[in-house]
């Protein structure tokens, strides 16, 4: 069941998202080192989470009047259960909810369970051409961060 995080959520979600991130040595990703997304998060209302505890969360925030979901992660050991379909949907109900045009968000294009992952749930790559402001710092950012170790997109639906 999809719900609202509440601030006990938050210190929990920090292993779902550290295992997996760890599923991207697979494929030869290797993140640099720092924080989690997850940790950075001060307001557990922009997170949404599957399961008690929760197996998966969504990170969602507003880029150019769209929401943006910054992370979507569910654990190794859970995947393959519909948590990532159920969470991307809620993402999807809150936008409408809310009244924003779309749902964006940066994804690696190559990785299975990235772009072409997102591509089956309605989301098609958006050209610079579509970029706001926003949006731009945003993957500039990802960018100094070191984020970038493979190539990336940018997607909406």
């Amino acid at each position: 069941m999809v719900r609202w995080a509440v601030a006990g959520d938050l210190a929990g979600l920090v292993a779902v998202e550290v295992a997996a991130d760890g599923l991207f040595e697979q494929v030869g990703i290797t993140f640099p080192a720092g924080t989690t997304m997850v940790e950075e998060v001060d307001d557990p209302g922009t997170v949404l989470v599957d399961g008690e505890p929760p197996d998966g969360f969504a990170m969602i925030g507003w880029v150019d009047g769209n929401v943006h979901l910054e992370q979507l992660a569910v654990h190794p050991d859970r995947m393959r259960r519909g948590i990532g379909g159920r969470l991307v949907r809620a993402v999807l109900d809150h936008a409408l909810a809310v009244g924003a045009p779309a749902v964006t968000l940066t994804t690696y294009r190559d990785v299975p369970w990235n772009a072409p992952w997102y591509a089956r749930h309605g989301f098609a790559v958006l050209g610079e051409q579509g970029w706001g402001p926003e949006l731009r710092a945003l993957v500039e950012h990802e960018r100094a961060l070191g984020i970038e170790v493979a190539p990336r997109v940018v997607m909406r639906r």
